[in-house]
């Protein structure tokens, strides 16, 4: 063979045998439901430590300007995944958004009735002719019936003030005596810091079914994006990792976001850790069931929809 064909030859053999560049990464929108935060860990960790990336995924978390338009744009195509409410994933089902539920990140209720420690509500009976704020009609309505009724009241014995967003302050300023909504593991620390005690009233201690606070939702027609069941993944390694690991796992989410350090998110952190779920991909169906049917017996729904009209458990 002459020099130049084996000198091919063998600069051949060496491009055979030289690594190949690695494919790009997969890029995947997630939608948050409010501004990050500790409920938030296990996606920063997974992104920070390369859990994502490790599975070929380019994951960008993205904040929104309104809280209420993820589900949408999700819905319209415009993102892949948004992090949700299930029982406002059933609401948006009824109102014809093609949604489905394929994970979960926070598996516990975290919405509370929320009073002040040193007022005179010291049981939910003694609730009876006062006002209690509120942000969101409908759901929120539907927990307070529930939660009242095991005390022998009902919505017709207390007065609803809608205070928008505006939990702690309209509890701290006197203006409602109570708050349905507030969450255990940020307003009642909240309060504290501001010197004030809270005391608060469990939903699934007091007549309503448990339920998965934070879903993670994609379009209908999206159940079957194999990117889905790599980012759930990456999502359960870094919530075991934050699990093991608390202390570096805060690291991890306060270097990604120094403007959060302060003593507020750090105990928010400690004790969403609990509660974040460590097998995201999987479904309860008899839990969500039985929210449907919650939700019916409370006339916030007509019919309780069909699970796998608005629920499904991905396979790896």
């Amino acid at each position: 063979m002459p020099f130049r064909s084996l000198l091919a030859a063998a600069s051949f053999a060496l491009a055979a045998l030289a690594p190949l560049p690695a494919p790009a990464a997969e890029r995947l929108s997630v939608l948050l439901e409010w501004f990050v935060n500790p409920d938030h860990v296990p996606l920063v960790v997974a992104r920070e430590k390369g859990f994502f990336a490790a599975r070929g995924l380019d994951v960008e978390l993205i904040p929104p300007a309104d809280p209420s338009a993820p589900p949408r744009l999700v819905a319209a195509g415009q993102a892949d995944v948004a992090v949700h409410y299930q029982p406002n994933l059933m609401l948006d089902v009824k109102a014809g958004l093609p949604l489905v539920r394929f994970g979960t990140l926070v598996e516990t209720p975290l919405t509370t009735v929320m009073v002040r420690a040193d007022g005179p509500v010291k049981t939910l009976a003694d609730l009876k002719g006062r006002k209690i704020g509120y942000s969101v009609a409908g759901i929120e309505e539907a927990v307070l019936s529930a939660m009242l009724g095991t005390a022998g009241l009902g919505l017709s014995d207390v007065e609803l003030v809608n205070v928008n967003f505006a939990l702690s302050a309209s509890l701290l300023s006197g203006n409602v005596d109570a708050t349905i909504g507030a969450y255990r593991n940020f307003e009642l620390t909240q309060m504290r810091l501001e010197g004030h005690e809270g005391r608060a009233f469990f939903p699934e201690e007091n007549g309503v079914p448990a339920y998965d606070e934070l879903i993670f939702v994609t379009g209908a027609d999206k159940a079957d994006d194999p990117r889905l069941p790599r980012f759930l993944a990456a999502v359960e390694e870094a919530a075991i990792f934050s699990t093991n690991h608390p202390d570096e796992a805060l690291a991890v989410f306060l270097k990604a976001y120094p403007d959060l350090d302060d003593e507020l998110n750090a105990q928010a952190f400690a004790d969403t850790l609990p509660r974040f779920a460590k097998r995201p991909a999987a479904l309860d169906a008899g839990r969500y069931e039985r929210f449907a049917a919650f939700m019916k017996d409370h006339g916030v729904l007509e019919q309780a929809p069909e699970l796998a009209t608005y629920a499904v458990e991905l396979k790896p």
